[in-house]
């Protein structure tokens, strides 16, 4: 039998905000095997780690800072707050284990996640899904390494760990504590099942171009460059590519195609997308977020492209940001063996992207998904990327929604 509680609280001082979450853990205990934690980035990392430790030393730990705050079935507990999701299943395996990032990304992935399985007692098994998260910026090359294990036999759902400002004060919390460029790797192997959705809210709206030209750095030491995949797109249809993704965004960035610059907040609803495929005749995409024009007319991006690739041009509102996190967890609880009726409660990552475009609608998303999960305890972050699975592939994409579902 699997057993969720959410726990969310919020203050400016982090003992104040733990006292508040001690107290909530009183009314109802609970003894966690895996236990996943977010928080402002603006609160202390060692008191949450030691509170949790203290208070769970057996519990595996995976989590990290999220942009303003958390959410859960109580609604948005936004700015300042620090959120638990409490995950009790005796008939289960779970294990995490972490590391810095390093020169070798991939390599690094790799031996996380061998030791996330020995943590979990379940050394050389196939897990039912691996939860990651991590520090913004080696996402696909996490990915790989991953892959050189499970190849895409099991889904990897996750995000990157994020401040509220992109001024790198993101934090990532493992099983021994707080790091600032790492990758925590979480194992799961839950006895109730384990339901899974990635989806973006956009819908592409006519313009389309391929990408001609990527700027790459070299593989290794050797200088020898390994792949035509990047975040720098130069090029579509052989044009500059800030040119032509300001005209199909209508002109609106006109007055920075000349020195470039920032446009991260300027292009929220005007994503890029990859064409992912189609599920039951409905086209998915994978969503790709520019945020800055280099002087060369590039365009800078949050997740890489590869030469060769059909860009579409992708629209966003907020009524459709705000409802589609409900039709997420919807989607994830359906895939439970049994369907939703087996639901005990979930896990979602909203793109921080996502919810800043929001703003002051954010608590209708809580409601949204809280309604979708039945009432039952979730928890929520805010991300600076999100991975999932999609069409029997694991990807990285921007302005994404993950979202798990933990059967009873």
């Amino acid at each position: 039998m699997v057993s969720l509680k959410s726990i969310a609280a919020s203050g400016r001082l982090t003992q104040d905000v733990l006292l508040q979450i001690s107290d909530k853990i009183e009314e109802n205990p609970i003894n966690p095997d895996m236990i996943c934690v977010f928080y402002d980035y603006r609160h202390q990392d060692q008191p949450i780690y030691d509170f949790i430790r203290t208070r769970f030393p057996d519990a595996a730990i995976l989590g990290g800072t999220s942009c303003g705050g958390v959410m859960n079935e109580d609604g948005l507990t936004g700015p300042w707050s620090i959120g638990l999701l409490l995950i009790e299943d005796p008939d289960g395996d779970y294990g995490t284990a972490a590391a810095l990032l390093g020169e070798d990304v991939a390599s690094s992935a790799e031996k996380v996640l061998h030791a996330a399985l020995e943590d979990a007692d379940c050394a050389g098994e196939l897990p039912e899904l691996i939860w990651i998260y991590q520090a913004p910026g080696q996402e696909e090359a996490v990915i790989e390494g991953l892959r050189r294990v499970v190849g895409e036999r099991c889904p990897i759902i996750g995000g990157s760990s994020a401040d509220d400002d992109v001024e790198g004060h993101w934090r990532q919390m493992g099983p021994d504590g707080l790091m600032r460029d790492g990758l925590v790797v979480g194992v799961m192997f839950s006895s109730g099942g384990i339901g899974f959705a990635f989806q973006g809210g956009y819908e592409p709206v006519g313009p389309t171009g391929i990408v001609t030209k990527i700027a790459y750095g070299a593989g290794g030491s050797s200088g020898v460059v390994t792949t035509a995949r990047g975040r720098e797109i130069i090029s579509i249809d052989g044009q500059p590519a800030a040119e032509v993704y300001n005209r199909w965004m209508g002109g609106l960035l006109s007055d920075k195609l000349a020195e470039g610059g920032g446009i991260l907040t300027d292009t929220t609803m005007y994503p890029l997308g990859i064409d992912a495929g189609h599920i039951e005749g409905v086209a998915h995409y994978i969503l790709i977020h520019p945020d800055r024009i280099m002087p060369n007319g590039a365009l800078s991006t949050f997740a890489s492209v590869e030469e060769g690739a059909q860009l579409y041009s992708m629209r966003g509102d907020k009524a459709r940001l705000v409802e589609r996190a409900g039709k997420v967890a919807t989607a994830a609880a359906a895939t439970l063996p049994g369907g939703a009726d087996n639901l005990a409660g979930g896990l979602v990552v909203y793109c921080a992207g996502c919810r800043l475009a929001v703003g002051d609608q954010m608590p209708q998303v809580a409601t949204a998904v809280s309604t979708s999960f039945g009432g039952r305890p979730f928890i929520g972050c805010f991300t600076f990327g999100e991975q999932g699975y999609l069409l029997d592939k694991n990807a990285h994409g921007n302005l994404m929604i993950s979202a798990i579902a933990f059967g009873r």
